[in-house]
């Protein structure tokens, strides 16, 4: 039974990390399902709660990441409210069309026409779908980079 919960506690892991380029699998949760899955169904007793509340927090930080990254470089880039949200879900809407390549072509091509339904001039709406790309990247890299902490951090407390 324990090769079959460290199989789940595996492929939870990995579903985490394939949340980046499928943004519909919710990352932190499926994290969590493989930490609790652990606690429950093993030996959970090693998991300090330094750890527990570590884990909390870096979920936090991992669900606004993306928001914040994504928000900050449209907004530095000149995009509109609109071009905001549509890049959200262009990131949605991509991951199904053309994945995993969508993610990055829908909301760019998403918020330069956006822009230019604004009456935003050519280059002006560029800008901001540049900058709903360099927002996807970092907050990308920012996800990336907490999950492999949490995972990381999990294998160092076992």
């Amino acid at each position: 039974m324990d090769i079959i919960i460290w199989i789940l506690i595996i492929a939870c892991f990995i579903a985490s990390f394939a949340s980046i380029i499928f943004p519909i699998i919710p990352g932190p949760l499926v994290l969590w399902i493989g930490f609790l899955a652990y606690f429950f169904f093993l030996d959970g007793d090693p998991l300090s709660t330094f750890f527990w509340v570590g884990v909390i927090v870096l979920t936090i930080l991992l669900i606004v990441s993306d928001i914040i990254a994504n928000s900050y470089f449209v907004k530095k880039y000149g995009g509109s409210k609109w071009g905001e949200r549509l890049a959200a879900v262009g990131v949605i809407i991509g991951s199904f069309i053309i994945p995993p390549f969508g993610i990055i072509i829908v909301p760019f091509v998403l918020v330069i026409v956006t822009e230019l339904i604004q009456k935003r001039t050519t280059n002006d709406a560029m800008k901001a779908a540049i900058g709903s790309l360099f927002g996807f990247l970092s907050g990308t890299v920012a996800k990336v980079v907490i999950q492999l902490v949490m995972v990381i951090w999990f294998f160092f407390e076992i």
